[in-house]
């Protein structure tokens, strides 16, 4: 079977591509650009020059021979017909994170902030690239069909979001990770195995088959479609159930992808409070990274939050594994029940990428991409301090002045070395000069001041940089897929009693966590 399609869409893709360079590059889209921006410094310019001209060239090139070439089967002409629908992909994104979410920012920002909130419409329903990519993927294959030629590619967008989450370990190391570890793995296990309890005895009293409730327990409880995959051999699962399950973790996670990013807006909840809700509350890896990005599109710090407590809940998966297989024996009798390798099923379908988040993780600890006492990619060094970062005379003024104001010795003392030396003199100092900045007891003006002297000593490494580019296109890649493979029809296959279970335990283990998160969690741990 030959895969490859004589389609004209891959080289109109180019095209498109190259246009947008080639009128970025020339100045035609300067007035477009400065009305985007809103007043502010646009800040794509030089995304849409380079990513345009390098993605359309490899597009033009390849949708010219795939149109006009002879093509045979074997193992090139199957991996090349996946290009057209990565591009497809691709482009979707690109004019989304370029164009029509600013243009939607700037359309919010006419009708002026909502009531006492503070924000923007855009800012409190979540409107911003990831989010509209998700829905326009949505539209695309609900309303208009995936096309043939694309077919092959949108498969081939879980490999970004996989790809994305392996090289999220790249920006954490150890030292920072014992800060979160600890609490996610409390939390984790904590919700992890009531959620499970909670499904199987929901099950038991609904009389859901014994297959049904185990299958389902793993897909609400730990890591949604992974542990689905993983949990089915171990309880007997029927092809049905397991597509029962699948549909209602869809079901569930889609609606979580857009109201998790709301209500966090609403309640004005910190980075952290939101990446370790979205970790524990929401059951796919994919709709994890999906709500992260949408509550901050512009940063990643709650995005690596979300992950290293999804990363925990993944963890945990060969002990729910475990307990299945006791419980499924034990349910359905030694006699009735085949019997199960369940070490064989642990290695066989443990997710694979949690691996390579680890091993670069790993790695980040030992200080191969940025020094190893890093914290959120970037690293302390107050030798590299520019004049223009130093405090001003004004500045230590104002912090002069509300000096009076703190009660603390340790970081009275900080706050003295810092006046003094006009910059922040140690890793010890600036704790306790980002603690005092977050208590706000200074005052707004200060605290403004306090959080610039930190960010003058904290450097982030040219390799992160690099890394951070790649993961925010990866995960933008991958999102904007996702929604092309969210169907109605898969959606509706969670009807009946699995909806009703996944809907109580979905909701409880929602609200459960926001309490515990908004009670024990705060801007850092």
């Amino acid at each position: 079977m030959v895969y490859t399609k004589k389609s004209p869409a891959l080289l109109i893709i180019g095209m498109i591509m190259l246009a947008m360079w080639w009128m970025a590059s020339s100045g035609m889209m300067d007035g477009l650009m400065e009305h985007l921006a809103a007043g502010k410094k646009y800040k794509f310019g030089s995304e849409i020059v380079n990513l345009s001209l390098w993605f359309g060239v490899v597009a033009a090139l390849i949708g010219a021979w795939q149109l006009f070439g002879s093509h045979t089967e074997g193992a090139w002409d199957y991996y090349s017909s996946s290009i057209a629908g990565g591009m497809f992909i691709l482009l979707i994104a690109m004019l989304t994170r370029w164009f029509v979410a600013p243009e939607v920012a700037v359309i919010s920002m006419g009708f002026g902030k909502v009531g006492d909130t503070g924000k923007y419409i855009h800012k409190l329903l979540g409107l911003n690239y990831i989010v509209m990519g998700i829905i326009f993927g949505i539209i695309i294959v609900n309303v208009f069909k995936v096309p043939g030629w694309a077919q092959n590619g949108v498969r081939l967008s879980r490999l970004g979001l996989k790809t994305g989450v392996i090289l999220l370990g790249t920006l954490y190391s150890a030292a920072e990770l014992k800060n979160l570890g600890g609490l996610s793995i409390v939390m984790i296990g904590f919700f992890v195995l009531g959620s499970v309890g909670m499904t199987l005895f929901m099950g038991s009293r609904m009389k859901i088959p014994n297959s049904m409730g185990g299958v389902l327990s793993a897909g609400m409880g730990v890591c949604g479609v992974s542990a689905t995959v993983a949990s089915a051999p171990v309880v007997q699962a029927k092809s049905v159930e397991i597509a029962y399950t699948i549909g209602t973790i869809l079901l569930w996670g889609v609606g979580c992808m857009f109201v998790f990013p709301v209500v966090g807006q609403l309640l004005d909840m910190s980075h952290v409070q939101f990446g370790a809700w979205a970790g524990t509350g929401i059951l796919n890896s994919a709709q994890v990274a999906g709500a992260a990005l949408a509550f901050q599109p512009d940063g990643i710090e709650t995005l690596k939050v979300a992950e290293i407590f999804n990363i925990t809940r993944v963890l945990i998966l060969p002990i729910i594994v475990i307990w299945l297989a006791v419980w499924y024996v034990k349910r359905e009798g030694e006699a009735n029940a085949q019997k199960v390798n369940v070490g064989k099923v642990i290695f066989e379908k443990f997710p694979l990428f949690v691996l390579g988040f680890i091993m670069l993780f790993a790695l980040s600890s030992t200080g191969v991409f940025a020094p190893a006492n890093h914290y959120k990619g970037k690293y302390f060094d107050n030798t590299k301090v520019k004049a223009s970062k130093m405090m001003t005379d004004e500045q230590i003024a104002v912090l002069v002045a509300n000096q009076g104001k703190v009660q603390r010795q340790d970081r009275k003392e900080a706050l003295a070395r810092l006046i003094e030396g006009r910059k922040i003199a140690s890793m010890e100092d600036d704790t306790q000069i980002r603690g005092l900045a977050n208590s706000k007891i200074m005052g707004k003006k200060s605290g403004k001041i306090l959080k610039k002297a930190h960010k003058a000593v904290r450097h982030t490494a040219k390799k992160v940089k690099m890394f951070r580019k790649w993961i925010t296109w990866l995960f933008a890649f991958g999102l904007v897929g996702l929604g092309m493979q969210i169907t109605l029809a898969s959606m509706k296959q969670a009807g009946g009693a699995p909806a009703i279970i996944g809907g109580v335990v979905g909701l409880t283990k929602a609200v459960a966590s926001l309490v515990v998160v908004m009670m024990l969690i705060s801007e850092t741990i």
